[in-house]
């Protein structure tokens, strides 16, 4: 009786410990998962706002101020906005732990006022 309940002790204490080893690959994964969600929110934002940009064109609006408008407020300082002609061109960087992954995840989108649906 007592070997089996030394060896029970044993194997729960042997869990704790492979459960502590893996916490940082834990948290290291869902880091990594956030900062993907992040980059997809970056994307998806950015390319709303291009489309906010070039339908602010069709309006005969300010385009620039149209694309600010479309983003939300965390995001304002994270945009750049690039407007030549009919073509609106947003560029948005997500939140991310460091600046370079920032940098590499950063999201690019374009809309075009110039084309016309038949």
């Amino acid at each position: 009786m007592r070997r089996a309940l030394g060896r029970a002790r044993s194997s729960r204490g042997q869990s704790s410990v492979e459960i502590v080893a893996l916490l940082p690959m834990l948290a290291l994964v869902a880091a990594a998962v956030m900062q993907l969600l992040a980059a997809g929110v970056a994307a998806e934002l950015a390319d709303h706002a291009a489309e906010a940009g070039a339908v602010a064109i069709l309006q005969q609006r300010e385009p620039r101020q149209a694309v600010r408008d479309a983003l939300p407020g965390w995001s304002r300082d994270r945009v750049t906005i690039e407007v030549r002609g009919r073509t609106v061109r947003v560029s948005m960087r997500p939140p991310a732990l460091t600046r370079s992954i920032a940098r590499m995840l950063t999201a690019d989108a374009r809309a075009d006022a110039g084309r016309r649906s038949t």
